[in-house]
């Protein structure tokens, strides 16, 4: 019966993104045109009227499917859907109360559905590195992702933002023009575990910047590391019960002009100051899974990483279009961290058809490598217990590394609405040789309310 519904939801979703491509055809301000910024509209004005007082309505919807055309784990092929809405509001404090230089925010989210990854693609003791579907997680629930207030100071040259957000809105920062996690947002936040909380998790919060020119900015950050916050029920938590620690990021940003193309290079490390298991090593540094003893506990972990992303080429000399490249890498930990490193290269080409002039194709690579510790403690659990047969219930699959592929087409169906068919494809899911290579389609739905 769970299926059945399952099913009949994403059939209604499909349905409703189809009617929304078929409506009529009216003016650009007009709900359901496809030359306005929103779908439902400027709503005769007022909402162009609430931004010129200061208040800009932000409503949005991503939807993604995941089928499992072919292996993995599980090769029962079923597909699962998984969405976001978000509800929020920025608002130009300047232009409501008269407070140069500052701007605010409030945001709010709502994730359901279910992921392919969890158990078709990964084995379940071992899960997935990475996901088919980047927006699930992180519990059905309505969550604050953003409260915020920024000002200026200094005719701009320094910029402070607090309240509750995450780490990734201004650091390791980076679009999600796939489906698949490896290649969508801030991946330190993927793979630094259990410290850093991307987006839609919040965390009471200060970053500084200061821009050094107009194309170098230098920022720090100090983030509450609160897993008190990830529990269910806690969307809307603001008190300090439970906290751990505080990550603490900092990052050099340039953004030059290379051949009058644009570019974004980013360098940055992270500390968190909150206590850490060692992996593998026991508080007299032997081996925990052999001696049975508790494992060492540090008193701090950390990481750094670098994102490149650049413009290539324009498209016959309109430089909306054009190959784009991008790659990102992440280092972390290894007396602490389960994944040691990752890497990932992206090409984007905007605009590749005349007659598509804002569509895009993308393709991505990613490898992500499971710390040497980690594999060699599952070893020595499995040996503890006199396991060796990977089907036995009892086995700790040995996990080494994971590698992602996807390629997709956006369809720019109207300015509010871009469909993303794609095809993944991931070796080794969750690092386990055992587990068959797997092919996933998927589409994505992103529509702007």
């Amino acid at each position: 019966m769970k299926k059945r519904n399952t099913n009949s939801r994403l059939i209604c979703q499909l349905s409703a993104a189809a009617a929304l491509v078929m409506a009529g055809h009216a003016v650009a301000d007009d709900a359901f045109s496809a030359d306005s910024k929103w779908m439902t509209g400027d709503w005769g004005g007022e909402r162009t009227r609430l931004i010129e007082q200061g208040i800009d309505i932000k409503m949005d919807y991503v939807g993604e499917v995941g089928g499992n055309l072919h292996g993995g784990y599980n090769d029962d092929k079923t597909a699962r859907y998984s969405d976001q809405f978000g509800l929020g509001a920025a608002l130009d404090l300047q232009k409501l109360l008269g407070w140069d230089n500052t701007q605010a925010k409030i945001q709010l989210t709502n994730r359901n559905g279910q992921n392919i990854s969890n158990d078709r693609i990964g084995d379940p003791r071992a899960g997935t590195l990475s996901s088919s579907q980047e927006v699930y997680g992180r519990g059905h629930m309505v969550r604050l992702t953003q409260l915020w207030i920024q000002h200026q100071f200094f005719d701009g040259k320094l910029d402070v933002k607090a309240g509750y957000f995450g780490e990734g809105e201004d650091f390791n920062t980076f679009p999600c023009e796939f489906q698949n996690l490896a290649f969508c947002g801030s991946q330190v936040g993927n793979w630094a575990t259990g410290i850093w909380y991307n987006w839609p998790v919040s965390q009471a919060a200060l970053r500084v910047k200061y821009n050094i020119t107009p194309e170098l900015y230098a920022q720090i950050g100090a983030y509450n590391q609160n897993p008190s916050q990830l529990e269910h029920g806690n969307g809307f938590k603001l008190s300090g019960s439970g906290t751990k620690g505080t990550v603490l990021p900092v990052e050099l940003v340039w953004s030059p002009k290379l051949n009058s193309l644009p570019g974004e290079y980013r360098v940055g490390y992270y500390k968190s100051t909150a206590p850490a298991n060692d992996v593998r090593e026991d508080v007299n540094g032997a081996d925990a899974a052999t001696t049975g003893n508790a494992y060492r506990i540090h008193d701090s972990k950390h990481g750094y990483w670098f994102v490149a992303q650049q413009q290539l080429t324009t498209h016959n000399g309109d430089a909306s279009r054009g190959l784009n490249i991008a790659a990102n890498a992440t280092f972390h930990d290894k007396d602490t961290n389960v994944v040691d490193n990752y890497q990932s290269l992206m090409l984007v080409y905007k605009g590749p058809f005349d007659a598509r002039p804002k569509d895009d194709i993308g393709f991505g690579v990613a490898r992500i490598h499971v710390n040497d510790d980690v594999k060699k403690n599952a070893e020595l659990a499995n040996a503890a217990i006199g396991v060796s047969d990977y089907d036995n219930p009892l086995y700790s699959p040995l996990r080494d590394t994971e590698y992602n592929y996807e390629l997709n087409y956006g369809i720019h169906v109207t300015n509010w609405l871009t469909v993303r068919p794609n095809l993944q494809y991931i070796t080794h899911p969750g690092g386990v040789d055992q587990v068959d290579n797997a092919l996933v389609a998927g589409l994505k739905i992103q529509s702007v309310f």
